[in-house]
């Protein structure tokens, strides 16, 4: 799925512009609700805690896609170096 954003142009920069953006849609969302619709606050609450939770899956897709970027090519080298027995155990970082 990561690559599939990546070939679509997306980038780990975007996705969480995208969750943030959606913290601020989820406040607009509650308020407009409140406002046009005569249903209430519970009806307000609902839509901005609806749109509220894309913050969250943005937010993983953005480190998905940053941890893609900076090691992905890097991990896949490594990986197949240690498939084809090159080397003896998967190198750790950090």
């Amino acid at each position: 799925m990561v690559k599939q954003l990546q070939k679509m142009g997306l980038s780990s920069n975007a996705m969480y512009a995208m969750g943030f953006g959606s913290i601020g849609l989820s406040v607009a969302a509650w308020a407009a609700s409140l406002r046009i619709e005569s249903a209430g606050m519970e009806r307000a609450d609902r839509w901005g805690i609806f749109v509220g939770q894309w913050a969250p899956t943005f937010f993983a897709l953005g480190c998905a896609m940053r941890m893609e970027e900076q090691w992905g090519a890097r991990g896949r080298h490594e990986e197949s170096a240690y498939e084809a027995g090159e080397i003896r155990e998967p190198m750790h970082v950090g």
